[in-house]
Formats: structure tokens, sequence, C-alpha cells
């Protein structure tokens, strides 16, 4: 909350240089952007938080991005102060700390901290510190579902509001999954989903580089031939629109062109990056991003460990690559990082050599603009989710990390980089 502080006028600034600005006080902070903000984040959506000086008692030029995710802890001292704000919070907790180590706490933080000198301390704590506690900080602890006392030392609190949390979490996921096994074992695929026609050839593809024998070296030449096929198949669901041009015969012929500002592949590294040849083969000056998500192996969720994307790519149509899609949780999330840099779901490509039914349905399930192109889709996954009967770790036969008769479907939710 402490990011939130308003931006103060000229007569305020000299009236904080002499400690006799009242921080501590609702008016001092910007209640309609920090509720704006968490209302973006709880959606899921990227925001940028303004950086306080405490030195200057101003905004810094430059803010910093904050993600969405599955749990947002947002504190401060003013935090059950505004009506709105308060209906956004899931969970409201008061840590009730001793008055004497709130003092030594601010006395540490402002001198070490923010520069200020003891006297300048103590004299804004008891003008302002103080009084604003008593008026309406304390007065809220009526509003909290949870009061810990004696702080962080209280792991007994800890613990039951760690356990609350993961409740919730596992609540709203089991939901969730029950939805997809059931739209797995009854529903028909979705209608975003285009699968590559099997052709004579294209099945030939796929027997060469699902076979266990197959060399790294032809593993790799039918692949990418199999990844052109697939790229050329994508780039038909592109807009398009009617335009005549002049032959050198000088003759007017009817054809098509692209219908938008610009294309844009991301490759969800690292055997996503494997497509990247193939698409700027047919796509002249196409601009690349990358994105790396791997597994917390404690937590089992996907985590975003990299990130590079061109500019202004919100008005481009995107070519989402990952080599394979098991269960979908990184390709989702992949997704997930496109929207929150603004770029509209409708112009989301998912591009796969293989995919499970149920990373298809997850991923349609969540992002139902979204188009998912795939030269094939596998029925199941075994016990720990990978694509049957599938094509092997992707990643590990093309880059030649490990033995092909050794490696397991994956999906890059755990790659090696």
């Amino acid at each position: 909350m402490d990011s939130f502080y308003k931006v103060l006028s000229s007569e305020e600034q000299t009236l904080a240089a002499s400690n006799d600005y009242n921080f501590d006080h609702p008016g001092a902070f910007d209640f309609e952007l920090l509720v704006a903000t968490l209302r973006k984040l709880k959606l899921g959506k990227s925001v940028k938080i303004p950086v306080y000086d405490f030195t200057t008692h101003g905004r810094q030029k430059d803010w910093k991005n904050v993600y969405g995710a599955s749990v947002i802890i947002f504190e401060g001292i003013m935090s059950f102060a505004d009506k709105e704000l308060l209906q956004l919070l899931d969970m409201k907790i008061f840590v009730d700390t001793d008055s004497d180590i709130r003092l030594v706490r601010r006395l540490r933080r402002d001198i070490t901290e923010r520069g200020r000198d003891i006297e300048g301390v103590i004299k804004q704590y008891n003008k302002f510190v103080k009084p604003a506690f008593e008026q309406y900080i304390e007065p809220t602890m009526r509003l909290a579902d949870i009061v810990v006392p004696r702080g962080g030392g209280n792991m007994v609190a800890i613990d039951l509001i760690v356990q609350h949390v993961h409740s919730q979490l596992e609540e709203r996921e089991l939901s969730v999954r029950a939805l997809l096994a059931s739209a797995q074992q009854t529903q028909p695929l979705p209608q975003t989903l285009s699968v590559l026609e099997s052709t004579p050839q294209v099945k030939g593809l796929h027997t060469i580089i699902r076979n266990k024998e197959t060399s790294r070296d032809e593993f790799i030449f039918y692949s990418k031939r199999l990844m052109r096929l697939l790229i050329e198949h994508a780039l038909t669901f592109l807009p398009s629109q009617a335009c005549v041009v002049q032959t050198p015969q000088g003759e007017e012929y009817e054809g098509r062109s692209f219908n938008g500002k610009g294309i844009t592949g991301v490759s969800v590294l690292r055997a996503g990056e494997t497509m990247e040849p193939a698409l700027k083969a047919v796509c002249k000056d196409v601009r690349i991003g990358k994105i790396l998500i791997q597994t917390n192996l404690d937590s089992g969720e996907p985590e975003l460990h990299y990130l590079r994307l061109p500019k202004d790519i919100s008005e481009d149509h995107v070519i989402l690559m990952d080599s394979t899609v098991s269960t979908g949780a990184a390709a989702m999330m992949a997704v997930r990082v496109l929207l929150d840099h603004e770029v509209q779901e409708e112009k989301i490509v998912l591009v796969s050599l293989l995919m499970a039914e149920l990373g298809v349905h997850s991923v349609a399930y969540a992002f139902p603009k979204v188009k998912i192109i795939t030269t094939a889709v596998d029925k199941s996954l075994d016990d720990l989710l990978h694509v049957l009967p599938g094509i092997g770790d992707f990643g590990d036969r093309y880059f030649g990390t490990d033995g092909a008769d050794s490696c397991s479907d994956e999906d890059q939710e755990r790659p090696s980089h």
C-alpha cells in the first residue's frame, strides 16, 4: 500500500520535508488507483505499480510490472479504511503488534532506509502516527477475519492462514479439474481446434518421429518437415482480404492479402524454439519473442522464468509455438502472459506438433477465442502426465540431451535450459 501514496503538491512537499504532513491519514493514499490496480490483478492481468520515493516524497519515473497470480498478498496499515477496497479482499488479516515494538521498528526503518533524523521521526510519530492508529487503524480490527497477535512469531496463526489459503486453492482447482475431466470424456473436441489433415505424407512423418528407434538426425529432419506443414496450415487462419494486382502480362489477378498490422512468433522454450525456422521461412520479417516456463517441483505449478517480447506486440497476430502439449498448463500460462501484454485473445494462434485431448480441452476452456492448431491429438496421459502413445520428450530427442529410448512425453512444462 505504501506504493500508492498520492502525488503531493508543492505546498504539501514543503510540509512533508518538515515532518508536518500526515502520511498516516486515509486521505494520503490514492485509493482510486489502488482499487483499479487490485481489480486488474484479481482478473489475472498485469499491472504497473508506482514506485514511491520516501526520501523525496514523490513517485519515481519508472513503475514496476506485477503479474496476476493465484494468491495476491496486499499489505498496508489502511487496508480496511476504504469500503470499495474492503470488498476486494477474500481474507482480511489484522496483525496486532505491541506499540513499543511498532515505535522501535519505525525508528529503525525511517532512520536507516529513509534518511530521517530521530527527532523528526519521534515528532511525526507523536503528532500523526499514534493518533492515526487510534482513530483509523485500531477500530478496523473488528472488520478482520483473523487477528494475529505477536505478528510473525505466531506460527499457529500463520499455519491456520496457510491452511485456509491452500483449501481455497484446492477447492477452486478441483471444480475446474472436474469440469475439464467431464469435458474430456463427454464433449467433442472444441471448434477452435484444427488438426492438419492426416494424409499419407503426414502419417508417414508421424511414423518416423514417433518411432523410438529413429536416429537423432532423422528425427530432426522429419520434424522440420512436419513443422513446415503445420506452420503453413496455421497461417491459413490469419485474417485476409481480397485484393487485385497486375500481372506482368498486364492482366488483373484477384487474390488475397494479410489483413493485419503484423505477425509475431513466440516460442515456449526450449522445444518451441525449434519451430522458429519454419515460421521464418514462410513469414518474411516476422518478429520473434521467447518465454521460458518451468514447473515448480514442490508445488507442481508452472512458473514464468524468462520473458522477451517485441515492443508493440499488442497490435500483432501472435503464433504461439510449443512442440507438444499434454496438460496444457504451460501453454495456458504462455497465453496468459500474452494477454497480460494486451494481445487480443482472438489474435493468438497456439501451434503444437502434438497435443493430448486434456491439453486441448484445458486451453479451449480457459481461452475460448484462441485458435489451436496441431498435427495430431492423442487420447490419453499416463500417471506422470506423459502423452500416450506420444512422441517422447521432444526437446531431449531434438537437442540430443537424452537417449531417445529413455525419454518421456512432456509439453515443456519441465524444460531443462
